[in-house]
């Protein structure tokens, strides 16, 4: 799973976040504990104001809902591979267990980067290209 310090720099970067359902989270005061989207226990529930993260039953115990800007989605392989769209060129695993995320964006040179799981070197990725994107690189 993407690192939850990972996930609050692609937040910050402007990475944006529709919850769907099998999406993990976590709350800025509980951030120990990752949460999942799901129809039995936590919906999205959108209004005029913004998102709502609602809590079903008591599984969550004393969670009722939380405003969606007070989580940090914490995306999947999948996610983050989808993320990187076109630009993904390649994943692969050294000799010495690194995870390396291959991209190619903008006619730039491919950059490599690396981590040790998959979902740390696509985030990586990801955030070069999100902060690329605004304009701070």
């Amino acid at each position: 799973m993407i690192s939850l310090a990972r996930a609050q720099e692609l937040q910050a970067a402007g990475l944006r976040w529709q919850p769907a359902p099998g999406d993990r989270f976590a709350l800025r005061t509980l951030e120990d504990q990752v949460f999942t989207i799901s129809d039995m226990v936590v919906e999205p529930h959108d209004y005029p104001t913004g998102t709502v993260l609602g809590f079903n039953g008591t599984t969550e115990w004393a969670l009722d809902s939380v405003a969606q800007e007070d989580a940090v989605w914490l995306p999947r392989e999948d996610q983050l591979r989808d993320l990187l769209g076109g630009t993904f060129r390649s994943l692969a695993r050294s000799t010495d267990g690194q995870y390396a995320v291959l991209i190619e964006y903008a006619g730039r040179p491919e950059r490599l980067f690396t981590a040790d799981a998959p979902e740390d070197a696509y985030a990586q990725a990801l955030l070069a290209l999100v902060t690329a994107a605004v304009g701070r690189v």
